[in-house]
C-alpha cells in the first residue's frame, strides 16, 4: 500500500479559461509550482458547487497536460464530461474564477528508461491522460501509436492533439460517424502486430480496460491502465474506490484507487470480482 502523493497540494486554483470541445470542456488552471510536479496519470480533486453547496464531495478529474511556467505561472488542464451537478457546476464558471483543487494525486505512468514501442488506448474523454504521456514517451525516444475510441465522434476527444503527438493515431467509433466503426479493441491485434508494440497504457471505462487486459495478456504484453473508479475523497479516507489487486506476493487486496491507483498493472486487476470481495482476499474472513 502506498500514501497521499507526497508531492499534493491544496491551493485557489483561478481559472485561466473554460473552452467547449466537442462534447466537453478544456479547463486551464493557473497552480504555480503544482504544475512541475504532476505526471501523467496523476489527478486533481476539487470542491465544487461553492461554499454554501450541499456538494460537499470533490470531484475528481484526469490531468490533461501541465506547463510549468514557474511559482506564478504553472498551468493545468484537465477535459470535463459534464454529467452530473458537480462536473456541470465547474464547466459553468468562467476565466478568473477561483477553485479549491488539490493536486496532484495518485499514482503515474511508469515511464521506461530506455526507448520502446508503446501504444497508447483512450476511450471518450478518459483519453485525457494520454497525450501528455505520449509527448513524455516521445522525449524518451519511444515510438507511440495511439488508438481513440468513443461511441460516436463528438465524443473523441481532440484527435488532432493526437496526431500531432504520435506515430500513427486510429480512431474507432462504435456508431461509425468518424474513423473506423467498432471498439478499440477491434484494431488492437493488428497495431500490436504491426508495430511490434513492447507496452500498452490505456485509460477510459472499466468495461474497455477489461476487455484491453485480456488482449495483452493473451499476446504477453505489459499493460499500464489508469483505472476508473468513483472517488468521493480523493486522499484514501472515504474507501468508496476499492477494487481487489493482487500483490507480487499473490495476495490479493482491496485497494485504493485514489492512492494506490489510479495508474495499475493491468494483470493485476481480478477483473471479473464485479465489485464484489473475490474469496480468499486479505482481511476479508
Amino acid at each position: 500500500m502506498t500514501g497521499i502523493n507526497k508531492s499534493a497540494t491544496q491551493v485557489w486554483a483561478e481559472i485561466i479559461s473554460n473552452k467547449k470541445v466537442g462534447a466537453y470542456h478544456h479547463i486551464v488552471f493557473s497552480v504555480g509550482e503544482i504544475a512541475s510536479s504532476a505526471k501523467p496519470g496523476n489527478f486533481v480533486a476539487i470542491a465544487v458547487g461553492g461554499e454554501s453547496s450541499s456538494m460537499v464531495l470533490r470531484r475528481a478529474f484526469a490531468i490533461y497536460r501541465t506547463f510549468d511556467r514557474g511559482a506564478s505561472g504553472g498551468l493545468l488542464e484537465i477535459v470535463v464530461a459534464p454529467h452530473g451537478a458537480g462536473s456541470t457546476w465547474l464547466t459553468n464558471q468562467n476565466a478568473g474564477f477561483k477553485v479549491d483543487l488539490i493536486a496532484p494525486l495518485g499514482t503515474a505512468f511508469g515511464i521506461p528508461t530506455e526507448p520502446v514501442r508503446a501504444l497508447l488506448v483512450g476511450g471518450g474523454y478518459g483519453s485525457a491522460p494520454l497525450f501528455g504521456l505520449s509527448e513524455v514517451l516521445k522525449n524518451r525516444g519511444c515510438r507511440v501509436d495511439m488508438v481513440l475510441g468513443a461511441s460516436t465522434a463528438m465524443k473523441i476527444y481532440a484527435p488532432l492533439d493526437g496526431k500531432r503527438s504520435v506515430s500513427s493515431l486510429t480512431v474507432t467509433t462504435e456508431d461509425g460517424t468518424t474513423g473506423i466503426t467498432g471498439k478499440v479493441t477491434d484494431v488492437l491485434p493488428g497495431i500490436i502486430a504491426a508495430n511490434e508494440i513492447d507496452i500498452i497504457y490505456s485509460c477510459g471505462p472499466m468495461g474497455m480496460l477489461e476487455a484491453i487486459n485480456n488482449i495483452s495478456a493473451e499476446l504477453g504484453i505489459m499493460h499500464q491502465c489508469a483505472i476508473e473508479e468513483a472517488m468521493a475523497c480523493g486522499i484514501g479516507v472515504c474507501m468508496t474506490c476499492v477494487l481487489p489487486i493482487k500483490g507480487e506476493d499473490g495476495q490479493v487486496r482491496m485497494l485504493r484507487s485514489c492512492i494506490d491507483g489510479p495508474v495499475v498493472d493491468g494483470e493485476s486487476v481480478i477483473w471479473n470480482s464485479k465489485r464484489s470481495i473475490p474469496e480468499g482476499t486479505w482481511g476479508a474472513n
